[in-house]
């Protein structure tokens, strides 16, 4: 018969194994296998943590950690050291500020690669509604769940913050752009959504017909994006 002391020890046990299980899985899990392709072109595989937090190695830059292999030494990368990198089945770009916006603290950070089609569809966190005035402005972007290629499946729009922004709860909304690319890109709105949406996604005519019937809008686009690429995928 257990004695009360035993007991003790033995929901103290339990506990201690739990906390060491949980806690060794959120450390997994801040590692996610992927690559980045640097600015020469070339792409190296491994570890990447994209929310190292604290400060980068270069001033005003966002900045991931990498590792060669699960058990090396990690070292950053700031956005001068990168064109893009991809974390799990999130893929990332380096984008400045469009237009004459300001991203505060930052002139380059990382986006998320939401949509890839000719017109694309980025996601940020903390960017505003619009720009104008130099408005400062902070981009992290995050990463989502889901089914599909890019931006759909950590974190469904509620993921965490990259970019060395430390998971500030200020710019924890995500915003959304459109453009053929960073350089071009703007930002998606309730009054532009049916339109842009439509042409990003004009190849799926079945999509495209309930984006029209106003199925989806901004608040969900990823459950949108999701079924574009549920759609998408049953051509293949």
């Amino acid at each position: 018969m257990r004695t009360k002391h035993n007991k003790h020890l033995f929901s103290a046990a339990v506990m201690a194994l739990f906390i060491l299980l949980t806690g060794y899985k959120a450390s997994a899990q801040k590692w996610l296998p992927g690559y980045f392709i640097d600015i020469k072109g070339v792409k190296t595989n491994g570890y990447i943590h994209p929310n190292p937090g604290g400060r980068g190695p270069i001033r005003d830059e966002g900045f991931i950690e990498f590792k060669d292999e699960e058990h090396s030494t990690p070292y950053y990368l700031s956005t001068s050291d990168l064109q893009s990198f991809v974390a799990g089945r999130d893929s990332f770009v380096v984008a400045h500020a469009p237009g004459n916006e300001t991203w505060a603290k930052k002139e380059f950070d990382f986006v998320r690669v939401a949509v890839n089609e000719p017109i694309k569809i980025y996601a940020t966190r903390g960017a505003g509604s619009g720009g104008g005035g130099g408005k400062k402005v902070q981009v992290a972007p995050a990463v989502g769940f889901g089914t599909g290629t890019y931006g759909t499946s950590y974190g469904g729009g509620v993921g965490i913050s990259i970019g060395g922004n430390g998971g500030n709860s200020n710019n924890n909304k995500l915003y959304y752009f459109y453009g053929e690319n960073t350089a071009t890109m703007q930002h998606l709105t309730n009054e532009n959504f049916v339109d842009i949406m439509s042409e990003v996604m004009a190849d799926e005519p079945e999509v495209v017909e309930q984006i029209k019937a106003n199925q989806y809008n901004i608040r969900n686009i990823e459950k949108l994006i999701a079924y574009f690429n549920k759609v998408k995928a049953s051509h293949r």
